[in-house]
């Protein structure tokens, strides 16, 4: 019997990409605020206010997050872990704002085993066939 240590945890982005409809007037504001100086580009800009207001709102988002009994931050669910919880016949609640991941060698058997609910807001990652699997599972 070897003990091979943890499981490795995959390397994720630290960002996604995601698409915004502005006007006309809008975006031609953003780009003179641009070229003035006030921001390098576009970008910036959007993560600078879509912090600002994330930033105002914190106490409501904190007091949310403790009533809804979210995990904060990243949550990686290995095969190994999802097996403990199958076996010890509790299967997994994942309440997760931020990350959350499943691993690349989880069958979708193992997953609706091991996992009873899925509530992520923010990203969920995992293979097309254990999203397929606990597609009744997600909310």
């Amino acid at each position: 019997m070897s003990n091979t240590g943890p499981e490795p945890r995959p390397k994720v982005p630290d960002s996604e990409k995601i698409t915004v409809n502005l006007g006309f007037v809008d975006l031609g504001r953003i780009d003179l605020m641009v070229r003035d100086g006030f921001y390098a580009n576009r970008a910036d800009f959007i993560r600078t206010a879509v912090r600002n207001q994330l930033d105002r709102h914190d106490d409501a988002v904190r007091q949310s997050v403790a009533r809804r009994q979210l995990r904060l931050g990243i949550a990686h669910y290995g095969r190994v872990d999802l097996e403990a919880a199958r076996d010890a016949g509790r299967p997994l609640h994942i309440q997760v704002l931020g990350l959350a991941t499943v691993a690349g060698d989880v069958t979708p058997d193992l997953a609706r085993a091991a996992i009873a609910s899925v509530e992520v807001l923010g990203t969920f990652q995992a293979s097309p066939a254990v999203k397929a699997a606990l597609a009744d599972r997600i909310v």
